[in-house]
């Protein structure tokens, strides 16, 4: 029995200006989850991890980030794929 490669997985670290507080780490990790394809975010103040996909792109992100009130200054994609065993 052949098993298909993994899916490739993308991990977008956002820097975000605009969280003064506990309360935005929540609104901003709300907005994300609402965002197709993410499979995990980690969200703390001025920063946040995402792992995708590959669907979400940072524009739709950026989007959701500015639905909680704040803005992303700057994004950083990484491609990563399982290891097969």
């Amino acid at each position: 029995m052949t098993v298909p490669p993994p899916a490739p997985r993308v991990v977008t670290t956002l820097v975000i200006r605009g969280m003064p507080a506990v309360h935005a780490v929540r609104a901003v990790f709300t907005a994300l989850a609402a965002v197709e394809g993410i499979a995990s975010a980690d969200v703390s103040l001025g920063r946040a991890v995402v792992e995708h996909d590959g669907r979400a792109t940072p524009e739709q992100l950026a989007a959701a980030v500015a639905l909680a009130g704040c803005e992303v200054t700057e994004w950083r994609e990484e491609r990563r794929r399982l290891p097969t065993l």
